[in-house]
């Protein structure tokens, strides 16, 4: 192959990995969206709170059943389809939230978009994993980036448009960057499908590899943690009077070491190894969560927060890279949908309980109960990924995994 050939391989490559770095963006983009705007849904329509948190944590069960159920079939030389496909239903999705005005025609939006994200998702990270090679630590990293850059800018297209154009013009913009985005996976993705081995209808029997077990626990504890953080962060600055710029400034700084620090942290993992680079994380953020339970200033728990979110974004991206490094390249749709399934399913159960210990009794036991639910996953994590936990390998290592799988 000569130089030119190469330089036009690697052009080639980094145009697929940043379409689908785009379409991670503008996908997690339209969530932002919506979370800033649920209290416009209840000025404007009249929607009330319950059936706000309704329409809200539907998408948690949405995203897990259809990333666990639909994942599989990226695998099976359906990938660019499900990616368009997905991003089709949640352009639908999006517009329905943007214009509907009653809580039927917004719920159905939210299922529907859901629906979309969670077809499209674990297609999109299989792409990610099979043509990176020996940069899918780092790919995956920046991946991770690019989606939580895309929620984070969903509150500031939010804050642009609704005074001008409303409620729909955030949406109707979320919808064509997806648009955009489903345009250049089309136009750079190529369908490259390893089919020698039939892969199954579901990725469960994939828990039979121990590494991927434990990298799923361990991947689902990271979203325990954000359940319980979320569910607490609002009223337990608002019963401290925390100052209300000082509260939503947090959630925005938060975000920041997790976009800038992602590709080192994915080849942080890639190196160290993901698993004790997880576990690390998970360790460390239940430090930082009983720490919270204590403190009885606003102020100081927005300090400490800054460096919860440096040390977040060194480990967050671990366990998807771990998940990429332990299953085979002809199941890794399915085996990132069930990651993704099960830690929103996570986030999704950890929410209301933790809501419920923190109004019946209070702030300390609340976070103190999801420190201890992390660190005990943390641990069961490791227990279960086995002595390779402790070492790093790549996906061409089959004795870790069932050659038939």
């Amino acid at each position: 192959m000569t130089a030119t050939d190469v330089k036009a391989t690697t052009e080639k490559g980094d145009q697929v990995h940043w379409s689908l770095f785009a379409m991670s963006a503008a996908l997690s983009s339209g969530y932002g969206t919506l979370f800033t705007l649920v209290g416009d849904y209840r000025d404007e329509y009249g929607i009330s709170e319950s059936m706000i948190g309704l329409i809200i944590g539907v998408g948690f069960l949405v995203a897990f059943v259809s990333q666990t159920l639909l994942g599989p079939l990226g695998d099976q030389g359906r990938a660019k389809v499900m990616i368009v496909g997905g991003t089709a239903a949640n352009i639908v999705g999006l517009i329905m939230l943007g214009f509907g005005t009653t809580a039927s025609v917004l719920l159905l939006g939210r299922i529907i978009s859901g629906l979309g994200i969670g077809a499209a998702i674990p297609p999109l990270k299989r792409f990610v994993v099979v043509q990176s090679k020996e940069n899918v630590g780092r790919n995956l990293g920046i991946l991770f980036s690019t989606d939580v850059a895309g929620f984070a800018i969903g509150p500031v297209i939010s804050a642009v448009l609704v005074g001008p154009l409303g409620i729909p013009g955030p949406f109707v913009v979320v919808a064509a960057a997806n648009a955009v985005a489903a345009v250049l996976v089309l136009a750079n993705v190529e369908e490259n499908e390893n089919l020698e081995i039939e892969p199954s209808r579901f990725a469960f029997d994939l828990l039979r590899i121990r590494p991927f077990a434990g990298a799923v626990i361990l991947g689902t504890a990271t979203f325990v943690m954000i359940g319980t953080f979320d569910a607490l962060w609002d009223v337990v600055h608002s019963d401290l009077d925390t100052p209300e710029w000082m509260a939503n400034l947090g959630i925005a700084l938060f975000a920041i070491p997790l976009v800038l620090l992602g590709p080192f942290a994915g080849k942080l993992a890639q190196r160290r190894g993901p698993f004790r680079i997880a576990a690390i994380g998970l360790v460390v953020a239940s430090m930082f969560m009983g720490i919270y339970g204590v403190l009885t200033v606003g102020a100081v728990i927005f300090a400490f927060t800054m460096g919860h979110a440096i040390t977040d974004g060194l480990t967050f991206a671990a366990s998807g890279v771990a998940v990429g490094l332990t299953v085979p390249e002809h199941r890794q749709a399915g085996a990132q949908g069930l990651l993704g399934g099960m830690q929103a399913l996570g986030a999704g159960i950890m929410a209301p309980i933790t809501g419920w210990v923190y109004e019946s009794q209070g702030q300390q036991m609340a976070y103190w109960v999801g420190a201890g639910t992390v660190l005990v996953m943390a641990i069961v994590g490791m227990l279960v990924a086995g002595p390779t936990a402790w070492t790093t390998y790549s996906p061409e290592d089959h004795d870790l995994a069932d050659p038939h799988a």
